[in-house]
């Protein structure tokens, strides 16, 4: 299986405590991201984010097509970095961490995803098609909305 990387970093005229407040609330998933996924959190246990929470949501990847994603928070460094992985959803493999530096006039955010596909020689042409653009496409979309909510630094 092919790993591939998907980064960003945006930059945001608010404080690394507010960008911990907005991210670290699994509830605020939804906000940003893209309608077209149909994201719905089926059980979230806690409103707080801590090691080890288990999140499960539905997300549609084609047209009708509905499939489980359950992501487990593996790391927290308070107001820092967090780390979530698929434990089981439409990926083989994904590890995305997500990074917050302070910086003059607000917080650098920097998302680094390391993912997988599954079925083989499928996969890989399922990406070169779609995957790809599709997830970014959806981080574009979160850029937006973000900027939108807080402003652009």
């Amino acid at each position: 299986m092919k790993i591939h990387i998907l980064e960003q970093t945006q930059d945001l005229p608010i404080s690394v405590e507010q960008a911990w407040e907005f991210f670290s609330s699994p509830r605020n998933l939804d906000e940003i991201t893209p309608d077209e996924l149909g994201f719905r959190i089926e059980s979230c246990r806690s409103e707080v984010m801590h090691e080890g929470q288990i999140i499960t949501y539905k997300v549609k990847i084609l047209p009708g097509v509905w499939v489980p994603w359950v992501t487990e928070i593996k790391a927290v460094e308070d107001k820092v970095a967090f780390v979530d992985e698929q434990r089981f959803g439409p990926y083989a493999f994904w590890h995305h961490r997500h990074h917050f530096t302070e910086i003059n006039g607000g917080v650098r955010m920097q998302d680094l995803v390391h993912y997988g596909l599954p079925m083989g020689p499928f996969g890989a042409i399922a990406h070169g098609l779609f995957v790809r653009s599709k997830l970014e496409r959806i981080f574009q979309h979160r850029r937006e909305v973000l900027e939108e909510r807080f402003g652009k630094l």
